[in-house]
């Protein structure tokens, strides 16, 4: 129970906020008990007074109104703590689901290489429908029942203190069973909740990708995937659901051998003159709330050692840190109003996953306001990882990136990547309206902006034939669109950030001939006035660049014009020649 108990302060913080509501929570939850506990005293004055003694009528309907006050009482308190639990449940579980998410959206890259977005999206929902469970309802009636078990206990000692020494017996022997069968559906709980977001992560990734899966006709391959996932999870939910029926079969046997303890003691109490039937009455109902409120906080515990495992799960990614250092006091750099200037020094990096592989080997070199450079090289050159470094998705293992003269790690993180505007070799659409996936690097930019952008990006005529315009939802990742049509999406969102970086990773891949030229031609006003750099293996692209780099194996091997790394006859004019055999045929 400590390692519960433990886990569940985890929320601590989300509770913190609520302190009023937590207390009206705990007022209702106390009166409510408090009433519960008076209904056996007026019964008692009832049996004793009211029939047992011939009292008259008027005395009689008094009684039964105490009763009723009772328990119409009861009613209202009752109603106010669940108002309050409940608001209480969805509040915090809110608060929870919101900063979990926030919390992860802020991790790097190196986070989602070893967790899948299945599982996040598992903790997400199924942990946090468990907290709620708890702050909601399970945790005010074991704090209800715990008070009333209380209650009832101690007026069993005052009215009865031979029959209690005999109870507390009965209930210390059925304490330790309970604790132990406790810890046994924690670890279970806690198992099948694993299983299940590995169940989750498995339909995720594949119906990102269904149109490859359906390719590949491995429908069936994929469904048995996911029924064996799913068969594990159910064989450990099926231990969990064991080991909770015995908690919960031994907690109502021995509750009901404690009730019926005290009702055969109370019984030969009475018929022995010791006690009247109003006193019988009033220690049944007593026993009866004891052994209830002791049933029921069996119940409540098993929901709490669930919720201790999800609290577990989730208390793990908010605790989880970004492998980027942010810098205490970030240095400020100018805004430049020509591009940014950028200078690489003796910068290596390496996958963590691969750590003998250097993916960029003292990679150095300067890049001038304004410049256009153009990064070409064989595939696994390092190219896109250059990009990632820019952007701080990865920090390199030694040497520095400078960036308007501040190196990028002491400079905050979202003034970094505001400076920068970048075109994917696979754009991302979201599933929205076209402009708000135009807005997304600008979210407060008007209308004339948002229709400039994408007349420079040479969308503005298709956008206009779609059913409604700008206006129109494109559906998850943009499905209504081509991938020429996503291109000039990406590329209008990046025209409107007008950043002072522009980085384009083959921003022209998916672009037939002729569409190419109109993008290409967008790209060349886009470029002006900012620095730009450009991944391409197109010559069409990579001539009209200032510089040109040369990336082989993390190294830069050439740099210059093309018509100089021409005339050097080194790996650009071998890789130069290649492209130009493979489009001539030869």
């Amino acid at each position: 129970m400590a390692a519960s108990a433990q886990s569940l302060t985890g929320l601590t913080p989300f509770l913190k906020p609520y302190r009023v509501a937590l207390g009206v929570a705990a007022l209702f939850l106390l009166l409510a008990a408090g009433t519960t506990l008076a209904f056996p005293w007026v019964l008692r004055q009832l049996i004793d007074q009211g029939l047992a003694s011939g009292a008259s009528a008027e005395q009689l309907s008094g009684n039964f109104l105490q009763l009723f006050g009772v328990a119409a009482a009861l009613a209202v308190f009752s109603s106010g703590r669940y108002y309050a639990v409940s608001w209480l449940g969805e509040r915090i579980t809110g608060d929870l689901r919101n900063a979990v998410y926030a919390h992860v959206l802020k991790q790097s890259p190196a986070f989602f290489e070893t967790t899948q977005s299945g599982e996040v999206l598992s903790r997400l929902t199924n942990d946090t429908t468990l907290v709620q469970t708890v702050v909601g309802s399970s945790f005010s009636m074991g704090l209800r029942n715990l008070v009333m078990g209380a209650g009832a206990l101690i007026m069993l000692v005052w009215t009865n203190p031979v029959l209690m020494l005999q109870v507390v017996a009965v209930l210390a022997a059925v304490i330790f069973p309970s604790v132990y069968l406790g810890r046994r559906v924690r670890r279970l709980s806690r198992a099948n909740q694993d299983r299940v977001a590995d169940s989750s992560a498995i339909a995720s990734e594949v119906l990102n990708a269904i149109s490859v899966v359906q390719s590949y006709t491995a429908e069936g391959r994929e469904t048995r995937r996911f029924i064996d996932s799913t068969a594990r999870a159910l064989g450990t939910a099926l231990g969990r659901i064991r080991a909770r029926a015995m908690l919960v079969g031994f907690i109502i046997m021995a509750s009901s051998a404690v009730l019926l303890w005290g009702l055969y003691m109370g019984t030969l109490a009475v018929r022995a003159g010791t006690s009247t039937a109003g006193q019988l009455g009033e220690t049944v109902f007593y026993v009866i709330l004891l052994a209830s409120a002791f049933a029921v906080l069996g119940e409540v515990y098993g929901d709490l050692l669930r919720a201790a495992g999800a609290t577990e799960r989730l208390m793990e990614l908010l605790h989880t840190e970004s492998n980027l250092k942010i810098a205490a006091q970030p240095q400020q750099a100018p805004w430049p109003q020509g591009g940014s200037s950028l200078q690489l020094e003796s910068v290596r990096f390496h996958y963590p996953s691969r750590p003998d592989t250097w993916a960029l080997d003292q990679l150095a070199g300067q890049i001038h306001p304004g410049q256009t450079v153009a990064v070409v090289g064989p595939s696994g050159a390092g190219k896109t990882t250059l990009f990632d470094l820019l952007m701080r998705f990865h920090d390199p293992q030694s040497g520095r990136i400078v960036l308007d003269g501040v190196p990028i790690d002491q400079m905050d993180l979202h003034e970094l990547r505001h400076r920068m505007a970048i075109v994917p070799q696979e754009p991302v659409i979201f599933s929205g309206t076209v402009i708000e996936n135009i807005r997304y690097g600008r979210p407060d930019a008007s209308l004339d902006d948002v229709h400039a952008a994408a007349e420079a990006a040479y969308a503005h005529e298709f956008i206009r034939e779609l059913p409604e315009g700008f206006d129109t939802y494109l559906g998850d990742r943009g499905v209504r669109l081509s991938g020429g049509q996503r291109q000039r999406i990406a590329i209008a969102r990046a025209i409107l950030k007008n950043s002072p970086l522009l980085l384009l990773d083959e921003a022209t891949s998916a672009l037939d001939a002729q569409s190419e030229k109109m993008v290409q031609a967008a790209l060349d006003k886009a470029m002006v006035g900012r620095t730009t750099l450009v991944i391409a293996h197109r010559l069409a692209t990579v001539q009209r660049a200032d510089v040109i780099w040369v990336l082989e194996r993390g190294r830069l091997m050439e740099q210059g014009s093309h018509a100089e790394l021409q005339a050097k006859g080194g790996l650009y004019a071998s890789l130069a020649a290649l492209q130009f055999n493979a489009a001539s045929g030869v």
